[in-house]
């Protein structure tokens, strides 16, 4: 069975793309499954989240010489101007942890209520061959800032992003329920068909 390569080292993300992408016509490895022609270090120089998640699907389909889907994700918030938007993996610095920018995040929306709080989940996805070809989407989902953390489950800005209808925090959804709403989860559903064409020789 040929391989597919989650170009990233986020715990996180490996998880749920594993379990999102079960069924499919390939091997589903990690970067640490695989022997690599050189290190990875991607560059996030895009200006938005596709560009990143090329230049990671690239990088590591040629470093390995696999199919590669690699994805970049963040959340944007509106009273911030769509911050922290592609620098959400990075916002307030390289040093700080999850919680603490969740908390940073918190303060700055000190004093927002109802739809002020308004935010999004972006996430697009790509999908690299090593010769180059490559595909790329994008899905969201929109939802609330929390006042504060809830939750125990997921990661990143999971426990603060609150989705009305559901009644809950992505950190408070059990895994297979997240996977049916999460931004990520809605990506991977198009990442299956994409993949499943380019598995039968259609290039989609």
């Amino acid at each position: 069975m040929d391989k597919l390569l989650l170009g990233t080292t986020n715990l996180g993300k490996l998880q749920e793309l594993r379990q999102l992408l079960l069924g499919l016509p390939y091997r589903v490895v990690s970067p640490g499954e695989v022997k690599l022609k050189r290190p990875v270090q991607v560059q996030e120089t895009g200006a938005t989240f596709e560009e990143n998640a090329i230049l990671k699907a690239r990088g590591y389909a040629q470093a390995s010489g696999l199919l590669a889907l690699a994805d970049d994700s963040g959340l944007e918030v509106e009273a911030l101007g769509g911050e922290p938007g592609v620098y959400s993996a990075r916002y307030g610095g390289e040093e700080l942890s999850y919680p603490q920018r969740c908390e940073m995040l918190l303060e700055r929306l000190r004093g927002c209520e109802g739809e002020q709080r308004r935010a999004r989940f972006r996430c697009a996805m790509a999908l690299a061959t090593p010769k180059g070809q490559v595909v790329a989407w994008e899905a969201a989902v929109e939802g609330l800032i929390a006042h504060e953390p809830r939750g125990a489950g997921g990661f990143g800005y999971d426990p603060i992003f609150y989705v009305p209808e559901l009644g809950a925090t992505f950190a408070e959804l059990r895994p297979g329920l997240k996977n049916l709403y999460s931004h990520r989860g809605r990506a991977a559903l198009k990442a299956r068909q994409v993949i499943e064409l380019w598995a039968e020789g259609v290039r989609a």
